[in-house]
């Protein structure tokens, strides 16, 4: 059975980062290039600028995760704009025009915000196995097993 979104959740956390990256991007734009349509459907209208700068912030971490070598400072950043994002939709909901899109958009932006946390702590698994010592090659015996052979015995004898 398919299930939609299952896919998703189960990329690498690079790759969901730079996915995430793209919608950012394009979220970004949209919310530049149409403001007052955003504020006005989310219940804030005359919030155009509002709407902009949100959408500077989604456009510059959007291309921070695609420019860099390790997104996940820049993942932190969306995680940190989706609760700004959070609290203005909680905001718009109880205060605003459209109580009901406010609620709605919040509801996405939650479900988004799930991603960027399991990309951000999956990004930091990885970073964590890269630093870790390895000790694969290592058997724990100062000579190899071949020249160890015979030498508990032999210390036994020296007592």
């Amino acid at each position: 059975m398919h299930i939609p979104g299952r896919s998703i959740l189960r990329q690498k956390p690079g790759t969901l980062a730079k996915g995430l990256a793209w919608f950012s991007i394009g979220l970004g734009v949209a919310e530049l290039l149409m403001p007052r349509r955003f504020s006005r459907v989310l219940g804030m209208p005359g919030q155009k600028n509002l709407i902009r700068a949100y959408g500077l912030r989604e456009l510059v971490t959007g291309i921070g995760i695609l420019s860099t070598r390790n997104p996940r400072p820049w993942m932190l950043g969306r995680i940190k704009g989706d609760a700004v994002d959070l609290a203005t939709l909680g905001w718009s909901a109880k205060h605003g025009s459209a109580p009901v899109k406010a609620a709605l958009a919040a509801g996405l932006v939650a479900g988004v915000t799930a991603l960027d946390l399991r990309s951000a702590s999956g990004l930091k698994r990885e970073e964590r196995a890269r630093r870790a010592p390895d000790y694969s090659d290592r058997s724990g015996f100062p000579k190899p097993p071949a020249q160890m052979r015979g030498l508990a015995r032999d210390a036994a004898h020296l007592r």
